[in-house]
């Protein structure tokens, strides 16, 4: 691979020479750029970006930092946020911490090293970000959270407005006439998920409707939690007739539950999720779903990191992308559920 002293010999010019006409520091005159560009053509030439990022302090990547790659969720955040880094000249890192705080600390550590302009994170469990990443912060570096908020964040984020996406999903299922409704939700110690209970709840409570004692279940973002808790539900006495999955993997667990227990969906209990993933349209009933849209998620994040750097003394902002209830085929109304099992 060639370096900047064989440019320079290959062009019959400085090595100084070189660096300018590299790094744009001193106005070069055209007939010695010319020669200088045609030398890094001929050689393939490529730049140490760690190298000019120890020069200026910072190169031109971006870290991020995401909880489970294996999340259909996550890839259209970290696509997003790709596009936007490569069409404004930086390059994305990606990291995974398996939802795993110590690991994403390891990740944020190890990335000082790298000396990126940004770092982009979806924060673990139990996240702590406000004071693990000021030291990105004090070295110039702008830190966005996406998705979640953690404990004490002050700094610039991008959320959705998932309190009133679970709001309108709730008030949806109470306008076809359910008055037993269970939400199944995340980590209560995620925003994310206190904020949809919270949509939840108001959407009852508006309604003047009481939440029966277990109706409410915590778990993992994953099917399996979700498969575990809705099987609690579907043997309660009286069953729920609806309930709300806090992400579309919850849910995926649920309808497998509710096969399981020889129960119909939504013949015999109605099922909405949060996300609105591209897998929903494809299972059988196709499932209703809170729309978010990961991939704009991921490109504000950048966005708004790449905002940071160009105006660092702005107050932080906090983005609310807004969400879509998508009604499929795994809603009905409880009565037209009664009429449809007379009628098998």
């Amino acid at each position: 691979m060639a370096n900047m002293k064989q440019i320079a010999q290959l062009a019959g010019v400085s090595l100084g020479t070189v660096s300018h006409v590299l790094n744009g520091t001193v106005k070069v005159r055209e007939p010695l750029r010319k020669r200088v560009l045609d030398a890094v053509q001929a050689t393939s030439y490529q730049p140490s970006q760690l190298a000019r990022g120890l020069r200026k302090d910072k190169t031109n990547i971006l870290a991020m930092i995401i909880p489970d790659i294996l999340n259909p969720f996550f890839p259209g955040v970290v696509r997003g946020a790709e596009d936007v880094a490569f069409a404004k000249g930086y390059r994305l890192v990606l990291c995974n911490t398996d939802n795993n705080h110590e690991k994403e600390m390891a990740h944020v550590k190890a990335l000082q090293a790298y000396l990126p302009s940004g770092l982009i994170v979806i924060p673990s469990d139990f996240s702590e970000l406000a004071a693990e990443t000021d030291t990105f912060r004090k070295a110039g570096s702008a830190v966005v959270c996406v998705d979640r908020r953690p404990r004490n964040w002050e700094g610039d984020s991008v959320t959705i407005n998932n309190a009133g996406g679970a709001f309108d999903a709730a008030s949806y299922l109470i306008g076809l006439g359910h008055r037993r409704l269970a939400a199944i939700t995340g980590p209560l110690h995620l925003t994310n998920s206190q904020d949809r209970l919270n949509g939840f709840k108001r959407a009852l409570r508006q309604a003047g409707l009481e939440i029966p004692a277990g109706y409410l279940q915590e778990t993992t973002f994953d099917r399996a939690g979700g498969y575990a808790k809705a099987r609690i539900l579907l043997r309660m006495v009286p069953r729920p007739t609806a309930i709300l999955a806090c992400n579309d993997m919850i849910a995926l667990g649920a309808l497998m539950a509710i096969r399981e227990e020889r129960l119909r969906c939504p013949e015999d209990i109605s099922l909405i999720g949060f996300d609105g993933l591209d897998l929903t349209e494809i299972t059988s009933p196709q499932l209703s779903s809170v729309y978010q849209s990961p991939y704009q998620l991921g490109a504000e994040a950048v966005q708004l990191a790449l905002d940071r750097l160009e105006h660092r003394s702005v107050p932080p902002r906090r983005v609310v992308l807004k969400t879509e209830l998508k009604i499929r085929e795994s809603v009905a109304p409880p009565a037209q559920a009664q009429k449809m099992r007379g009628t098998a």
